[in-house]
């Protein structure tokens, strides 16, 4: 048992250390398929440890600019434009980018041919030490994920934070200590190609149909979200979030020990809201560990995350006066939900994080009304008509943009105004016509970014610039 401060959580066992496999890849030709951010982390990573690194992608060396050059500086050898069969087929080990799918041919071809096809996260599991604090979910997990390193590092916990979120785990794994904890963000992407991670504390904030463009039924999409569970023992926790339909089901899909975070009921064990608290149960005892006011983020679904960073925070062993300071100061993170300007009496809020149709409700939901909202993107085979009521509520007008465009007009067709945009530019003109003060313009566009722009950072970078040019 941990004790915090009169908070009891029954997580002794979660100081027993993480396996560590030490791989020996002295000489091994290694293929590194894709040369995104984990692609090149991990090339650099194998090629230091001695083995015959070769990098795939299907880009040219034109579109992969800086990072080609960069892995030609170290000797790597790049095969671009094109997915040879017999590059894969020759293999010893396969590291796959998470944006490579496993079912492409010359993936399957080497499966069957016996070469063993891992994932960056797995390299990098493998070769680790310490502990593993693991987010997943549809939403929220990279607040989730910050937060958490944010209150590990105030109670002075050897902290460092990766995976998803932007720092590629495999680039952590020189910095990790046997005492220390790595806070890493998981996609389904990334838990497709695990097979020795355990987390020790596992997180999974919630589950709702997101990339339905690469998974063939929403099944697929949740049993890759279950990986998190791999190798878990009794001496581990699970979090897990209880309004949740499908997260709430996954309570049977591991041995460890688990605690749930709900805003709308009660727990015998966790967290939950009773009137402007936050409440910590174990059992018999209990105790409020925070107030809602303490939290300066918006909508019920930073509550959410709040509540599962602090259950992580209590099973790692950090105080709760010093969780409680650390969220009283924390704000957010850029892209989710990021108040941005107020011009003429008008906010403007980036949620170009909001890459599913759950998160742009979300993010809906934080506001109560007077919306100018900035949809659209690269559609993930998703049903934009469940927004309509939330739209119908709260929204003034639509202002679309991207190859989604038509497909959303054609599923809100009524509910409110719309009005297409060609660029992002002429999306915040439009949306700076359309509000008037005390009027609210989000972006929160419920689709990917990558038919306009490189990802959704640089998707919100952009609405941030054109906003700044509106003064």
């Amino acid at each position: 048992m941990i004790e915090n401060n009169g908070c009891v959580l029954a997580a002794g066992a979660i100081e027993d250390e993480c396996a560590t496999y030490e791989m020996d890849l002295t000489g091994r030709k290694v293929l590194v398929v894709g040369l995104a951010r984990s692609g090149e982390a991990a090339a650099k990573f194998l090629a230091a440890r001695g083995a015959r690194v070769t990098v795939n992608d299907s880009k040219t060396e034109a579109e992969l600019a800086g990072r080609a050059a960069r892995m030609r500086m170290l000797g790597i050898r790049l095969v671009l434009g094109s997915h040879p069969i017999d590059l894969f087929t020759e293999a010893d080990l396969i590291v796959v980018s998470p944006g490579v799918p496993l079912s492409i041919e010359p993936l399957v071809k080497a499966k069957e041919a016996g070469v063993e096809i891992i994932g960056e996260i797995e390299l990098a599991a493998r070769n680790i030490r310490g502990k593993v604090v693991g987010i997943t979910g549809s939403n929220g997990k990279t607040t989730t994920t910050t937060l958490i390193g944010e209150l590990l590092k105030d109670s002075q916990l050897d902290t460092q934070v990766g995976g998803n979120i932007g720092t590629p785990l495999i680039s952590l794994v020189e910095g990790s200590k046997d005492a220390g904890f790595s806070v890493i963000e998981l996609s389904s992407f990334q838990l497709e190609g695990v097979t020795s991670l355990r987390a020790n504390v596992a997180i999974v904030t919630n589950v709702t149909p997101d990339h339905m463009d690469r998974y063939t039924t929403f099944d697929d999409y949740v049993a890759a979200k279950r990986r998190i569970f791999l190798n878990q023992t009794a001496s581990d926790i699970a979090i897990l979030n209880a309004d949740n339909e499908v997260t709430a089901a996954m309570v049977a899909d591991t041995p460890a020990q688990m605690f749930l975070f709900s805003h709308h009921r009660e727990l015998d064990r966790g967290i939950f809201t009773r009137g402007e608290s936050l409440v910590y149960r174990d059992g018999s005892s209990e105790r409020e560990v925070l107030k809602t006011s303490d939290i300066a983020l918006r909508g019920t679904h930073n509550l959410e995350n709040v509540m599962a960073s602090l259950l992580a925070g209590l099973a790692c062993g950090a105080s709760v006066d010093s969780m409680r300071e650390a969220i009283r100061r924390f704000r957010g993170v850029e892209h989710r939900l990021e108040w941005v300007a107020t011009i003429d009496g008008v906010e403007y809020f980036n949620d170009s994080k909001a890459t599913n149709v759950d998160a742009a409700a979300k993010a809906i939901e934080a506001f109560p009304g007077n919306i100018v909202l900035i949809l659209g993107g690269k559609d993930k085979d998703s049903d934009y008509m469940t927004l309509s009521p939330l739209i119908r509520e709260r929204i003034k007008h639509l202002v679309l943009i991207g190859a989604a465009a038509d497909k959303i007009e054609a599923a809100l067709h009524g509910v409110k105004p719309i009005v297409r945009a060609s660029s992002m530019q002429d999306a915040v003109r439009q949306s700076r016509d359309l509000a008037e003060s005390g009027d609210t313009v989000l972006l929160a566009p419920a689709c990917a970014s990558f038919d306009m722009f490189d990802n959704y950072e640089h998707r919100g970078r952009v609405f941030k610039e054109e906003v700044a040019r509106l003064k």
